[in-house]
């Protein structure tokens, strides 16, 4: 590989792939916009490469050392090969870092910035959290807890500088040629279908097919597909595959890549996300969205969706605010879908225009990438 400038920041971000692809989706833009549009040398760690290299389709599987897009990826093993550390050291959604990179960490002078990058929270009590240190129980390091957030207490959400460019460039027409669809219908609803697996999915699909008005429904493959099948009585579904039953239609699309994902949600009125970095590309692109969080026990999840609705009811009529909320609960909670769809279709048109505001809100809390490096910054 090419040597860098000395004077180049040299950045490590470890990351655990848990959940499918939502972490290293995550990882992966971040370590991107670092390079990109910081100049900072990333070095990536993925621990399951087979997943990460779905979500990089130009990476070589099987490669343990390589770059893609300005990043250096390497495939975090155990042993972990001897390096030295970078300047700045992310750990992310609290992931273990190596004993022996740790201990490593320790010999550096001066020593890392150590940041623990954090899960995207609405909870209250994040802001009282953000940039917090944290002492190391045995070795001269402390990490810093750093919080994605919806405000400026927080880090903000992770936002490319050319995404306003991009979205204004979008032709939808032209997306929809590109997937051998016409242009809506005056009255159909496109929906993109990006979840988990959910009870209430083949309810839901039902009253699409049963409904007055046509539905076209995007689904790139993933794990709900499995759920989409059966709703169908089929026992499986691919890329490409095309199902008609009624007024819906769905449309299975290959593995969407991040750039191309943005497109699919700027193209549809309504779309399902899930996790993290899908539920913030919903909120960029100003559209209505349902939000299907991470499953926890205990139900733990519920107070984290009713701390971000709290907070994005804001603005809305109180009307389109309890059919979001209802909808969105009986999705999250797998029942009771049929009774919340009909209102939260009519709440649509307010939603529409309640993103566009709530997207200018996050503008001011900065970009996470940004944040980030500035935090580094004054800490060096």
């Amino acid at each position: 590989m090419n040597s860098l400038p000395s004077s180049t920041p040299r950045w490590d971000i470890f990351c655990a792939v848990v959940d499918n692809f939502g972490d290293i989706g995550v990882c992966w833009r971040l370590a991107r916009q670092l390079a990109v549009e910081h100049g900072v040398a990333v070095r990536l760690w993925i621990d399951d490469f087979d997943s990460a290299c779905r979500l990089l389709p130009t990476a070589r599987p099987g490669t343990e050392v390589q770059r893609v897009d300005q990043v250096e990826i390497r495939h975090w093993t155990t042993p972990l090969p001897d390096v030295q550390p970078g300047d700045v050291v992310i750990a992310a959604f609290a992931c273990d870092l190596p004993v022996q990179f740790l201990e490593a960490m320790a010999r550096c002078t001066p020593r890392p910035v150590w940041i623990n990058l954090e899960y995207l929270s609405a909870e209250d009590w994040v802001a009282g959290c953000h940039r917090l240190p944290s002492p190391h129980p045995r070795l001269p390091l402390r990490q810093y807890f750093f919080f994605p957030g919806l405000d400026r207490t927080t880090g903000g959400l992770l936002r490319e500088a050319d995404y306003a460019d991009r979205r204004a460039r979008f032709v939808a027409a032209d997306f929809w040629r590109a997937l051998d669809l016409p242009p809506p219908a005056p009255d159909e609803l496109r929906v993109s279908l990006f979840c988990y697996e959910n009870p209430a999915l083949g309810e839901l699909l039902d009253l699409w097919r049963q409904g007055s008005a046509p539905v076209t429904c995007l689904v790139p493959e993933g794990r709900v597909l499995p759920g989409v099948a059966r709703a169908f009585g089929l026992s499986d579904l691919r890329s490409g595959d095309r199902l008609v039953r009624d007024a819906l239609r769905v449309q299975v699309l290959p593995f969407v890549a991040q750039p191309c994902y943005d497109e699919l949600l700027w193209a549809c009125h309504l779309n399902f996300v899930r996790g993290e970095d899908s539920f913030v590309r919903a909120q960029w692109a100003e559209h209505p969205f349902v939000w299907h969080i991470y499953p926890q026990q205990d139900e733990a999840h519920l107070e984290k969706l009713e701390a971000f609705l709290a907070r994005y009811r804001v603005g809305l009529d109180p009307l389109a605010a309890r059919q979001l909320t209802d909808f969105w609960q009986a999705w999250n909670r797998g029942q009771g879908v049929a009774q919340a769809w009909p209102a939260f279709r009519e709440a649509l048109p307010a939603l529409a225009r309640h993103g566009k505001a709530w997207s200018a809100s996050l503008m001011e809390a900065g970009d996470l990438a940004r944040n980030l490096v500035q935090f580094c910054k004054d800490e060096i």
